[in-house]
């Protein structure tokens, strides 16, 4: 199989490469999370800890995309912009319950309601408008 992962792009600065690496950890550590919680969606925070850790550790960089479950996950993103049927399920189903919660047990201004609805409206059509799998290789 050749190597499909993206370069990576340490920073020179240590203080960057620190900050980048805590973003890294931190977004691995929510996705890690995601696994075992079903509203917590896996592929975002993914798609964020290999952003940080390309900026940050090669070697960090390098195991996330040779991982057996999560490599997977964001080569088809680096390679394809696929994200899985499953995870756009997910990722809408937490934004749907999320807002939900906040309309029905919240007491928040309108405004604030009808922005966060904005915002999440505008994230689940991105998230949707990503193609669901790879396309299939031209034979012809």
């Amino acid at each position: 199989m050749p190597d499909t992962r993206p370069p990576s792009k340490v920073h020179p600065k240590v203080t960057h490469r620190a900050m980048f690496l805590c973003l890294g950890l931190t977004a691995l550590g929510l996705g890690l999370m995601g696994v075992f919680l079903p509203l917590l969606p896996t592929t975002p925070f993914l798609i964020v800890a290999a952003w940080g850790f390309a900026r940050s550790s090669q070697r960090l960089h390098d195991w996330l995309y040779d991982h057996p479950r999560f490599g997977t996950l964001l080569r088809d993103w680096e390679s394809h912009r696929v994200i899985p049927v499953w995870a756009k399920i997910c990722a809408v189903s937490a934004m749907t319950a999320s807002f939900l919660y906040m309309a029905l047990f919240r007491d928040m201004p309108p405004w604030l309601l009808a922005v966060t609805g904005a915002v999440l409206v505008s994230v689940a059509a991105y998230v949707v408008s990503k193609p669901g799998r790879k396309p299939m290789p031209d034979h012809g």
